[in-house]
């Protein structure tokens, strides 16, 4: 895979230890991926595709609706530095989670708000938080939140020029739009 443009750590397997991983679908997986390496503790941002039915799909195959593929990023963190529900909290603060398969102008299944949990502590802060979230939605009067919360599936990493994208195109396009409601 090579280093990553922004932090300059290897992005191959194996991964420190001392981290976990997450993977969340938000919109274009560009603005997503700004919005993780940036936190303190996180080691790794990767661009890629999961929750479909192909194969090592490309990026033509997601953008036709073909692959059923989301959009995702995966994150690899440090635990002793941020934890998982700091994570959720960037996820829910940065999207609007209620826009069912879109985000902003971005509109397809690739673009569906996902929270993707690699274990049981994983799953159960998924739910916790997103109950959580939707109340304070629903007070600031925003409808149901979309978000589909399952178990991790096979992430494929996304081609070489999406990863790290907004810093090696900073005026690049990103969908991303929070809904100025705050989790906590």
């Amino acid at each position: 895979m090579g280093i990553h443009y922004v932090n300059g750590n290897d992005m191959n397997e194996p991964y420190p230890e001392q981290t976990e991983m997450a993977m969340f679908g938000m919109g274009c997986f560009w603005g997503a991926e700004k919005k993780f390496w940036e936190l303190p503790g996180v080691h790794l941002t990767l661009a890629g595709y999961a929750g479909g039915v192909t194969e090592n799909p490309t990026y033509q195959d997601v953008c036709r609706g073909d692959s059923k593929h989301n959009e995702v990023i995966k994150i690899v963190f440090y635990t002793k530095q941020v934890n998982y529900q700091d994570l959720l909290k960037v996820f829910w603060e940065s999207h609007d989670s209620t826009q069912g398969m879109r985000q902003g102008n971005d509109v397809g299944e690739q673009y569906r708000s996902g929270i993707y949990y690699f274990s049981k502590q994983q799953y159960e802060l998924a739910h916790k938080t997103l109950d959580i979230y939707q109340n304070n939605l629903t007070k600031a009067g925003y409808g149901k939140i979309t978000t589909e919360i399952i178990e991790a599936p096979t992430f494929y990493l996304a081609e070489e020029y999406h990863q790290q994208y907004l810093a090696k195109n900073p005026h690049g396009y990103c969908g991303l739009g929070g809904t100025n409601v705050l989790l906590c």
